[in-house]
C-alpha cells in the first residue's frame, strides 16, 4: 500500500485535491506544508498513472513568456536538488534529473530571438551556434532548413534544403529518468507529513455551502467536507470544472488531446566519435533537440531515442471527448509521420516497420500555457491545462497553488491584484496572473510552448 494511503475516506480535511498525476501530487505537498490536513483523491490505481506515465519528462526554459522562462528556471534548480526539495535524503527510489543540455534548432518560428532575451533576464546559461557548430557537437546531425513542417503525403517533403540551421544550446536542461516515479516521491514526501491518498475512488459531486465550496462526494456516497477544492484532474479536469458548475468565466478553454511518443533505437557514438547505425556499439548519449524545423523533438532514453512532435499546423489534432477513450497504442501513420522527420534530421536513424512507443492524453489549453487560479465558486481552485509542457513545472505548480489558496482564503483579491512569487533559487519573480483563468489569450505562443 503506498504511504498515506487510506482505506476508509476520512469525513472532512481542510483541503482536497482531485488528482494525483505530478502536479496534484505537487499541490498536496506544499498544501500540507501550510499544515493543512489535506486528502487526495483520484480514480485510478496508483499516482502519476495518467497523462504523468506518458511524459517525457523534459526539463528545458525556452518558452515564448517571461513568467514561462522564470518559472521553468526556478523549477530546473528543484529538479537538481530533488532529494532537498522532497525533504529527504538521496537514495535508491528516487527520480534523477538527467543533465544532458538542450539544442533548439534556430529556424524560423522559433523564437530563438526572444527567448535569448528572457535567457539574459533570468540568468539562464546558453550558447548560440552555427551550423558548422551545431555539426560538430552532434555528430550525424543534418543541419539543413527543410521546414516548414509538411505531411509525408506532401510531394515536397523530401525536397532538399534551403540554407541551414544554427542553434540555441541550453546546457543545464535534461530531463527527469522515471516520471511517475517522480511523482511517487512527491505523494510520499506528502504523505509524510500526513497527506492521505484515495485511490479508486471517483469524484462525482461537488458539495456547496453559502457561496462557496464545501467538499467533495465519491461514486461510493462517501462525502469529505473541506473548505478548499483543487482540481489537478488532467484531462478530466474540464469535465470536473462543469460537474462544479464552474469555467463560465474562464477565457481559456480546455480539451483533451491525445497524442503519441515513439521509441526507437538510436544512432550510437562510437569511441573514436563517429557515428554508427542502429546496430552498433559503443555508448548513446547527447542533448535533447528540439527541432520545430521539421516539428519534432529527440530525447535519449538508454539505447534508444524518444520521438515526440511538437503539433505542427500540418498535422490534424486527435481531439477526446472521453479520456477513458484514448487508445494507448501508437498508430502506424503517426509513428511513420514523426519518425521518418527525426530521421530526415539524423540519416542514420532507423524507421522500423512496427511501431513503438506509447500515447497519452494531454489537457490541452486553449494557449499552451496552464491555468493556475481561483474560480469564482470561492474555495474552488484549478491546476489544470498542464499536459504536455508542464511536467517539469510541477514543483513550482504546487508552490503557487498553495500560494494563491493561502492569500486568497486570507481574503487578497488576486483577480484584481495578482499574486507574486520570487523562486527560492533563483530570485526570478512569477506574476501569477500569467495563468489566470481570465487571461487573453496569447496567439501565436503555442509553438513555442509544446515539448511534451
Amino acid at each position: 500500500m503506498t504511504a498515506g494511503q487510506a482505506d476508509t475516506p476520512p469525513s472532512g480535511a481542510d483541503a482536497v485535491v482531485v488528482g494525483a498525476g505530478v502536479i496534484g501530487a505537487a499541490v498536496a505537498l506544499e498544501l500540507a506544508r501550510t499544515d493543512r490536513r489535506v486528502v487526495v483523491v483520484d480514480k485510478s490505481g496508483g499516482v502519476g498513472h495518467g497523462s504523468t506515465s506518458a511524459s517525457s519528462a523534459i526539463i528545458r526554459f525556452n518558452y515564448s513568456t517571461w513568467d514561462g522562462v522564470a518559472t521553468a528556471w526556478e523549477s530546473g534548480h528543484c529538479w537538481a536538488r530533488w532529494a532537498e526539495h522532497l525533504g529527504t535524503v538521496r537514495g535508491p527510489g528516487l527520480a534523477a534529473f538527467r543533465r544532458t543540455g538542450a539544442v533548439l534548432l534556430d529556424a524560423p518560428g522559433s523564437g530563438t530571438s526572444e527567448v535569448v532575451a528572457l535567457f539574459e533576464r533570468a540568468g539562464v546559461p546558453y550558447e548560440r551556434w552555427d551550423a558548422a557548430t551545431l555539426r560538430s557537437r552532434i555528430p550525424g546531425i543534418d543541419a539543413g532548413r527543410y521546414g516548414p513542417p509538411r505531411s509525408l503525403l506532401d510531394d515536397a517533403f523530401f525536397s532538399g534544403p534551403q540554407g541551414e540551421l544554427g542553434a540555441l544550446f541550453t546546457p543545464d536542461a535534461g530531463f527527469v529518468d522515471d516520471p511517475q516515479l517522480a511523482a511517487q516521491n512527491l505523494a510520499d514526501a506528502a504523505a509524510r507529513i500526513g497527506v492521505r491518498f484515495l485511490f479508486r475512488r471517483a469524484v462525482v459531486g461537488v458539495l456547496r455551502g453559502e457561496d462557496r465550496v464545501a467538499g467533495v462526494r465519491l461514486a461510493d456516497g462517501t462525502a469529505i467536507t473541506a473548505p478548499v477544492v483543487v482540481n489537478a484532474a488532467g484531462p478530466w479536469s474540464g469535465g470536473f470544472n462543469r460537474t462544479a458548475g464552474v469555467g463560465a468565466e474562464f477565457t481559456v478553454g480546455v480539451r483533451p488531446l491525445r497524442q503519441e511518443v515513439h521509441q526507437v533505437a538510436a544512432p550510437v557514438r562510437q569511441d573514436d566519435g563517429s557515428i554508427s547505425g542502429p546496430r552498433g556499439t559503443g555508448t548513446t548519449s547527447g542533448p535533447i533537440v528540439a527541432d520545430v524545423d521539421l516539428g519534432t523533438y529527440l530525447r535519449p532514453s538508454g539505447g534508444h531515442l524518444l520521438i515526440g512532435g511538437t503539433l505542427p499546423a500540418c498535422d490534424p489534432r486527435e481531439w477526446l471527448d472521453d479520456p477513458d477513450e484514448c487508445n494507448p497504442h501508437p498508430t502506424p501513420a503517426r509513428f511513420e509521420t514523426q519518425v521518418t522527420r527525426a530521421a530526415r534530421r539524423f540519416p542514420l536513424l532507423g524507421v522500423p516497420n512496427r511501431p513503438t512507443g506509447i500515447a497519452g492524453v494531454y489537457d490541452a489549453a486553449d494557449d499552451w500555457s496552464p491555468i493556475y487560479d481561483r474560480t469564482d465558486l470561492a474555495g474552488f481552485y484549478v491546476a489544470m491545462g498542464t499536459s504536455g509542457n508542464q511536467f517539469k513545472n510541477a514543483p513550482l505548480a504546487g508552490r503557487f497553488l498553495a500560494t494563491l489558496v493561502d492569500r486568497v482564503e486570507a481574503g487578497h483579491d488576486h483577480d484584481h491584484d495578482p499574486l507574486r512569487y520570487t523562486g527560492e533559487h533563483t530570485g526570478v519573480v512569477v506574476d501569477l496572473g500569467a495563468f489566470s483563468r481570465r487571461r487573453p489569450l496569447a496567439e501565436g505562443a503555442a509553438s513555442r510552448t509544446v515539448m511534451g
